[in-house]
Protein backbone atom coordinates (compact mmCIF):
# COMPACT_ATOMS: atom_id res chain seq x y z
CA UNK A 1 0.00 0.00 0.00
CA UNK A 2 2.86 2.36 0.87
CA UNK A 3 4.54 1.65 -2.46
CA UNK A 4 1.31 2.38 -4.33
CA UNK A 5 0.87 5.67 -2.47
CA UNK A 6 4.46 6.63 -3.29
CA UNK A 7 3.96 5.82 -6.98
CA UNK A 8 0.73 7.81 -7.02
CA UNK A 9 2.47 10.77 -5.41
CA UNK A 10 5.28 10.66 -7.97
CA UNK A 11 2.80 10.41 -10.83
CA UNK A 12 0.92 13.47 -9.59
CA UNK A 13 4.20 15.38 -9.17
CA UNK A 14 5.19 14.48 -12.73
CA UNK A 15 1.84 15.68 -14.06
CA UNK A 16 2.05 18.96 -12.12
CA UNK A 17 5.56 19.54 -13.42
CA UNK A 18 4.51 18.71 -16.97
CA UNK A 19 1.62 21.18 -16.81
CA UNK A 20 3.88 23.92 -15.45
CA UNK A 21 6.43 23.20 -18.19
CA UNK A 22 3.75 23.39 -20.88
CA UNK A 23 2.47 26.73 -19.56
CA UNK A 24 6.02 28.10 -19.37
CA UNK A 25 6.84 26.96 -22.90
CA UNK A 26 3.54 28.14 -24.35
CA UNK A 27 3.89 31.51 -22.63
CA UNK A 28 7.39 32.14 -23.98
CA UNK A 29 6.49 31.12 -27.52
CA UNK A 30 3.27 33.15 -27.40
CA UNK A 31 5.35 36.25 -26.69
CA UNK A 32 7.53 35.39 -29.69
CA UNK A 33 4.46 34.82 -31.85
CA UNK A 34 2.79 38.11 -30.89
CA UNK A 35 5.66 40.52 -30.44
CA UNK A 36 8.48 39.48 -32.77
CA UNK A 37 8.43 40.40 -36.42
CA UNK A 38 9.16 39.16 -38.98
CA UNK A 39 7.89 35.81 -37.61
CA UNK A 40 10.46 33.57 -35.95
CA UNK A 41 8.21 30.51 -35.77
CA UNK A 42 8.65 28.53 -38.96
CA UNK A 43 5.00 27.47 -39.12
CA UNK A 44 3.92 31.13 -39.12
CA UNK A 45 6.28 31.83 -42.02
CA UNK A 46 4.88 28.96 -44.02
CA UNK A 47 1.21 29.57 -43.19
CA UNK A 48 -0.32 32.68 -41.56
CA UNK A 49 -1.76 31.62 -38.21
CA UNK A 50 0.27 28.41 -38.26
CA UNK A 51 2.48 29.79 -35.51
CA UNK A 52 -0.25 29.22 -32.94
CA UNK A 53 -0.45 25.57 -33.94
CA UNK A 54 3.29 25.33 -33.45
CA UNK A 55 3.00 26.98 -30.03
CA UNK A 56 0.45 24.39 -28.88
CA UNK A 57 2.39 21.44 -30.27
CA UNK A 58 5.63 22.71 -28.75
CA UNK A 59 3.99 23.16 -25.34
CA UNK A 60 2.61 19.61 -25.44
CA UNK A 61 6.02 18.30 -26.49
CA UNK A 62 7.76 20.02 -23.57
CA UNK A 63 5.26 18.54 -21.12
CA UNK A 64 5.78 15.08 -22.57
CA UNK A 65 9.55 15.50 -22.27
CA UNK A 66 9.13 16.41 -18.61
CA UNK A 67 7.32 13.15 -17.91
CA UNK A 68 10.07 11.19 -19.68
CA UNK A 69 12.86 12.94 -17.76
CA UNK A 70 11.10 13.18 -14.40
CA UNK A 71 12.89 10.12 -13.04
CA UNK A 72 16.63 10.54 -12.62
CA UNK A 73 17.56 7.08 -13.89
CA UNK A 74 16.99 7.76 -17.57
CA UNK A 75 17.46 11.53 -17.58
CA UNK A 76 21.02 11.55 -18.88
CA UNK A 77 20.11 9.37 -21.86
CA UNK A 78 17.10 11.52 -22.70
CA UNK A 79 19.16 14.68 -22.35
CA UNK A 80 21.57 13.52 -25.02
CA UNK A 81 18.79 12.26 -27.28
CA UNK A 82 16.83 15.49 -27.38
CA UNK A 83 20.00 17.60 -27.48
CA UNK A 84 21.09 15.66 -30.57
CA UNK A 85 17.62 16.14 -32.05
CA UNK A 86 17.97 19.89 -31.60
CA UNK A 87 21.41 20.02 -33.21
CA UNK A 88 20.38 17.88 -36.18
CA UNK A 89 17.26 20.02 -36.66
CA UNK A 90 19.33 23.20 -36.43
CA UNK A 91 21.85 22.17 -39.06
CA UNK A 92 19.15 20.63 -41.27
CA UNK A 93 17.37 23.99 -41.35
CA UNK A 94 20.70 25.62 -42.18
CA UNK A 95 21.14 23.33 -45.19
CA UNK A 96 17.53 23.92 -46.28
CA UNK A 97 18.10 27.66 -45.93
CA UNK A 98 21.18 27.48 -48.15
CA UNK A 99 19.96 25.08 -50.80
CA UNK A 100 16.16 25.33 -50.71
CA UNK A 101 14.65 28.58 -49.40
CA UNK A 102 15.83 31.41 -47.14
CA UNK A 103 12.58 31.07 -45.18
CA UNK A 104 14.41 28.44 -43.14
CA UNK A 105 16.96 31.04 -41.99
CA UNK A 106 16.27 33.43 -39.13
CA UNK A 107 17.13 36.62 -40.99
CA UNK A 108 17.88 35.44 -44.50
CA UNK A 109 21.54 36.27 -43.93
CA UNK A 110 24.17 33.65 -43.19
CA UNK A 111 26.76 33.70 -40.46
CA UNK A 112 28.99 31.00 -39.02
CA UNK A 113 27.04 28.67 -36.71
CA UNK A 114 29.79 28.69 -34.09
CA UNK A 115 28.64 29.44 -30.51
CA UNK A 116 32.12 30.62 -29.56
CA UNK A 117 31.63 33.59 -31.87
CA UNK A 118 28.59 34.87 -29.94
CA UNK A 119 30.64 37.04 -27.52
CA UNK A 120 33.10 38.01 -30.26
CA UNK A 121 30.23 39.03 -32.54
CA UNK A 122 29.17 41.77 -30.13
CA UNK A 123 32.56 43.44 -30.54
CA UNK A 124 32.74 42.81 -34.27
CA UNK A 125 29.30 44.33 -34.93
CA UNK A 126 29.67 47.00 -32.27
CA UNK A 127 26.36 46.19 -30.59
CA UNK A 128 23.95 43.56 -29.31
CA UNK A 129 21.85 41.36 -31.55
CA UNK A 130 19.18 38.72 -30.99
CA UNK A 131 21.56 35.82 -30.31
CA UNK A 132 23.70 37.44 -27.56
CA UNK A 133 20.48 38.67 -25.91
CA UNK A 134 18.98 35.17 -26.02
CA UNK A 135 22.27 33.77 -24.71
CA UNK A 136 22.20 36.04 -21.63
CA UNK A 137 18.51 35.43 -20.91
CA UNK A 138 19.14 31.69 -21.07
CA UNK A 139 21.92 31.94 -18.49
CA UNK A 140 19.65 33.93 -16.17
CA UNK A 141 16.77 31.44 -16.44
CA UNK A 142 18.64 28.14 -16.39
CA UNK A 143 22.19 28.73 -15.17
CA UNK A 144 24.69 26.59 -17.05
CA UNK A 145 22.15 24.64 -19.12
CA UNK A 146 23.34 26.38 -22.29
CA UNK A 147 26.43 24.15 -22.23
CA UNK A 148 24.61 20.91 -21.44
CA UNK A 149 21.37 21.10 -23.40
CA UNK A 150 20.86 24.30 -25.38
CA UNK A 151 23.95 24.71 -27.58
CA UNK A 152 23.65 23.19 -31.06
CA UNK A 153 27.43 22.65 -31.18
CA UNK A 154 28.11 21.34 -27.67
CA UNK A 155 26.22 18.08 -28.08
CA UNK A 156 28.94 16.77 -30.39
CA UNK A 157 31.58 17.51 -27.78
CA UNK A 158 29.44 15.77 -25.16
CA UNK A 159 29.10 12.69 -27.35
CA UNK A 160 32.84 12.67 -28.11
CA UNK A 161 33.54 12.63 -24.36
CA UNK A 162 32.17 9.09 -24.29
CA UNK A 163 30.63 7.01 -21.55
CA UNK A 164 31.52 6.52 -17.92
CA UNK A 165 35.08 5.54 -17.18
CA UNK A 166 38.53 6.99 -16.68
CA UNK A 167 38.60 10.68 -17.55
CA UNK A 168 41.79 12.65 -18.09
CA UNK A 169 40.91 16.01 -16.65
CA UNK A 170 42.74 19.31 -16.94
CA UNK A 171 44.16 21.04 -13.87
CA UNK A 172 41.84 23.89 -12.80
CA UNK A 173 44.60 26.51 -12.96
CA UNK A 174 45.63 25.42 -16.46
CA UNK A 175 42.02 25.35 -17.61
CA UNK A 176 41.40 28.86 -16.33
CA UNK A 177 44.46 30.17 -18.16
CA UNK A 178 43.39 28.50 -21.40
CA UNK A 179 39.79 29.70 -21.16
CA UNK A 180 40.56 33.34 -20.43
CA UNK A 181 43.34 33.47 -23.00
CA UNK A 182 41.04 32.16 -25.73
CA UNK A 183 38.18 34.48 -24.69
CA UNK A 184 40.39 37.57 -24.66
CA UNK A 185 41.96 36.56 -27.97
CA UNK A 186 38.54 36.17 -29.62
CA UNK A 187 37.40 39.56 -28.32
CA UNK A 188 40.60 41.39 -29.28
CA UNK A 189 40.60 39.94 -32.78
CA UNK A 190 36.92 40.81 -33.29
CA UNK A 191 37.40 44.35 -31.97
CA UNK A 192 40.52 44.78 -34.10
CA UNK A 193 38.71 43.70 -37.24
CA UNK A 194 36.08 46.36 -36.61
CA UNK A 195 38.48 49.07 -35.45
CA UNK A 196 40.73 48.79 -38.49
CA UNK A 197 37.85 48.14 -40.90
CA UNK A 198 39.37 44.88 -42.13
CA UNK A 199 37.54 43.45 -45.21
CA UNK A 200 34.86 40.90 -44.37
CA UNK A 201 36.64 38.13 -46.26
CA UNK A 202 39.45 38.13 -43.68
CA UNK A 203 36.96 38.02 -40.81
CA UNK A 204 35.31 35.07 -42.55
CA UNK A 205 38.60 33.19 -42.85
CA UNK A 206 39.43 33.81 -39.18
CA UNK A 207 35.96 32.69 -38.07
CA UNK A 208 36.26 29.54 -40.18
CA UNK A 209 39.65 28.80 -38.63
CA UNK A 210 38.18 29.20 -35.12
CA UNK A 211 35.40 26.77 -35.99
CA UNK A 212 37.76 24.22 -37.52
CA UNK A 213 39.99 24.44 -34.45
CA UNK A 214 36.95 23.73 -32.27
CA UNK A 215 35.99 20.69 -34.34
CA UNK A 216 39.57 19.46 -34.14
CA UNK A 217 39.49 19.69 -30.35
CA UNK A 218 36.26 17.70 -30.25
CA UNK A 219 37.56 14.96 -32.55
CA UNK A 220 41.11 14.60 -31.29
CA UNK A 221 41.17 15.88 -27.70
CA UNK A 222 37.72 15.39 -26.16
CA UNK A 223 37.47 11.86 -27.51
CA UNK A 224 40.92 10.91 -26.21
CA UNK A 225 40.53 12.48 -22.77
CA UNK A 226 36.91 11.38 -22.31
CA UNK A 227 36.14 14.97 -21.33
CA UNK A 228 34.18 17.67 -23.20
CA UNK A 229 37.32 19.77 -23.65
CA UNK A 230 35.86 22.05 -26.32
CA UNK A 231 32.99 23.18 -24.08
CA UNK A 232 34.88 23.26 -20.79
CA UNK A 233 38.20 24.71 -21.92
CA UNK A 234 38.08 26.25 -25.42
CA UNK A 235 34.69 27.76 -26.26
CA UNK A 236 34.48 31.48 -25.27
CA UNK A 237 30.72 31.18 -24.87
CA UNK A 238 31.27 28.28 -22.47
CA UNK A 239 33.70 30.40 -20.47
CA UNK A 240 31.10 33.15 -20.09
CA UNK A 241 28.46 30.62 -19.08
CA UNK A 242 30.74 29.16 -16.39
CA UNK A 243 31.10 32.51 -14.65
CA UNK A 244 27.93 34.39 -15.57
CA UNK A 245 25.76 31.50 -14.37
CA UNK A 246 26.24 32.78 -10.83
CA UNK A 247 23.85 35.65 -11.61
CA UNK A 248 21.22 32.94 -11.91
CA UNK A 249 19.58 31.71 -8.69
CA UNK A 250 20.31 28.05 -9.49
CA UNK A 251 23.05 26.24 -7.57
CA UNK A 252 24.35 22.67 -7.49
CA UNK A 253 25.93 21.39 -4.29
CA UNK A 254 26.94 18.31 -2.30
CA UNK A 255 25.39 17.73 1.10
CA UNK A 256 26.77 15.99 4.17
CA UNK A 257 25.68 12.56 2.90
CA UNK A 258 28.67 12.48 0.52
CA UNK A 259 31.01 9.57 1.42
CA UNK A 260 33.68 10.44 -1.23
CA UNK A 261 33.00 7.26 -3.22
CA UNK A 262 33.81 9.21 -6.43
CA UNK A 263 31.00 7.58 -8.43
CA UNK A 264 30.02 11.04 -9.67
CA UNK A 265 33.54 11.65 -11.01
CA UNK A 266 33.20 8.79 -13.49
CA UNK A 267 30.05 10.12 -15.14
CA UNK A 268 30.83 13.85 -15.34
CA UNK A 269 31.80 14.72 -18.92
CA UNK A 270 32.65 18.33 -18.08
CA UNK A 271 35.42 17.58 -15.56
CA UNK A 272 33.39 19.52 -13.00
CA UNK A 273 33.81 16.86 -10.32
CA UNK A 274 37.52 16.15 -9.98
CA UNK A 275 38.62 14.59 -6.70
CA UNK A 276 39.68 17.98 -5.31
CA UNK A 277 36.20 19.43 -5.87
CA UNK A 278 34.48 16.43 -4.31
CA UNK A 279 36.67 16.77 -1.22
CA UNK A 280 35.72 20.45 -1.02
CA UNK A 281 32.04 19.57 -1.28
CA UNK A 282 31.14 21.54 -4.41
CA UNK A 283 31.54 21.13 -8.18
CA UNK A 284 34.13 23.13 -10.10
CA UNK A 285 33.23 26.34 -11.90
CA UNK A 286 32.68 24.49 -15.19
CA UNK A 287 29.66 22.57 -13.83
CA UNK A 288 26.81 22.91 -16.35
CA UNK A 289 24.06 21.69 -13.96
CA UNK A 290 23.37 18.82 -16.37
CA UNK A 291 22.57 16.48 -13.46
CA UNK A 292 24.07 13.31 -14.97
CA UNK A 293 25.75 12.65 -11.63
CA UNK A 294 22.46 12.51 -9.69
CA UNK A 295 21.60 8.98 -10.78
CA UNK A 296 25.18 7.80 -10.23
CA UNK A 297 25.18 8.88 -6.57
CA UNK A 298 23.65 6.18 -4.37
CA UNK A 299 23.77 8.34 -1.26
CA UNK A 300 21.65 11.28 -2.41
CA UNK A 301 24.57 13.61 -1.84
CA UNK A 302 24.08 15.83 -4.90
CA UNK A 303 21.28 18.36 -5.13
CA UNK A 304 19.98 21.46 -6.85
CA UNK A 305 19.27 24.55 -4.80
CA UNK A 306 17.06 27.54 -5.48
CA UNK A 307 16.41 30.01 -2.69
CA UNK A 308 14.41 28.44 0.12
CA UNK A 309 12.95 25.65 -1.99
CA UNK A 310 13.70 22.09 -0.98
CA UNK A 311 16.42 20.44 -3.11
CA UNK A 312 13.85 18.17 -4.79
CA UNK A 313 11.53 21.08 -5.60
CA UNK A 314 14.50 23.06 -6.95
CA UNK A 315 15.52 20.11 -9.14
CA UNK A 316 12.06 19.73 -10.62
CA UNK A 317 11.70 23.47 -11.18
CA UNK A 318 15.07 23.55 -12.95
CA UNK A 319 14.08 20.59 -15.11
CA UNK A 320 10.84 22.29 -16.17
CA UNK A 321 12.53 25.62 -16.88
CA UNK A 322 15.31 24.00 -18.89
CA UNK A 323 12.98 21.79 -20.93
CA UNK A 324 10.80 24.82 -21.63
CA UNK A 325 13.81 26.75 -22.90
CA UNK A 326 15.00 23.73 -24.87
CA UNK A 327 11.66 23.45 -26.64
CA UNK A 328 11.71 27.16 -27.44
CA UNK A 329 15.20 26.76 -28.89
CA UNK A 330 14.00 23.81 -30.92
CA UNK A 331 11.23 26.05 -32.29
CA UNK A 332 13.12 29.25 -33.06
CA UNK A 333 16.89 28.70 -33.07
CA UNK A 334 18.14 29.13 -36.62
CA UNK A 335 21.05 30.81 -38.33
Amino acid sequence: CGVMEKDSHLEKAAIRGAVWTMLFTGGLLSVVQVMVGPPLLLAERLLPGGGWVQVVLAALFSGWLYTQMFERAGRAVWRRRIWLLFSVGFFLQLLLGIYADSVFLMSGKLHFPIPGLIPAGVFYRGGMSFMPFLFLITILLSGGAWCSQLCYFGVWDNLAAGKSGKRQGIKPAARARIRWTVLVLFIFVAAGLRLFDIPAIYATVIAAFAGIAGVGIIVFVSHRRNIAVHCSSYCPAGTLVSYLKYVSPWRFRMNDRCVRCMACVRVCRYDALPKESVLKGRPAVNCTLCGDCLAACRHGALEYRFGRLSPLAAERLWLGATLGLFTCFLSIARV
